[in-house]
Parts: C-alpha cells; sequence; structure tokens
C-alpha cells in the first residue's frame, strides 16, 4: 500500500475539513511568495483535490493572465 492509499483512507470521510486545508495550505504558501507562483498553487490545490476526492467548485475564479 503506497503513502497516497494511507493517506486517502485516513481521510475518507473528512472531505470538507480536507477541502479547507488545501485551500488554507495554498493560501499560505501564496502568502509567502506574495503570489508570484498562484498559478502553479491553484493547479496543485486542484490536482489535490481531485486526489483525495473533494474535487467540487470552490466558487472562485481563477487569477487573470499575468498575475
Amino acid at each position: 500500500m503506497s503513502a497516497m492509499d494511507k493517506i486517502k483512507k485516513m481521510l475518507k470521510g473528512h472531505e470538507d475539513q480536507t477541502s479547507k486545508g488545501v485551500d488554507k495550505a495554498g493560501d499560505m504558501i501564496d502568502d509567502r511568495t506574495q503570489g508570484k507562483y498562484r498559478g502553479q498553487v491553484d493547479t496543485a490545490q486542484d490536482k489535490l483535490r481531485q486526489q483525495f476526492g473533494t474535487d467540487r467548485d470552490q466558487g472562485t475564479p481563477p487569477p487573470p493572465p499575468g498575475m
């Protein structure tokens, strides 16, 4: 069993908390990098949500190009 499988099993049933954690971590990274890597952070957040089964629309539009 891979580490990702273990994490998924542990987080099963806690999708709301997982999604909040992914958002909070992404916001912290954006703050520390002053938004320089916002596009990459958003992509990583989306991929994590897909991996953990919390890939519903968060209602936030993507940042405009060039930001």
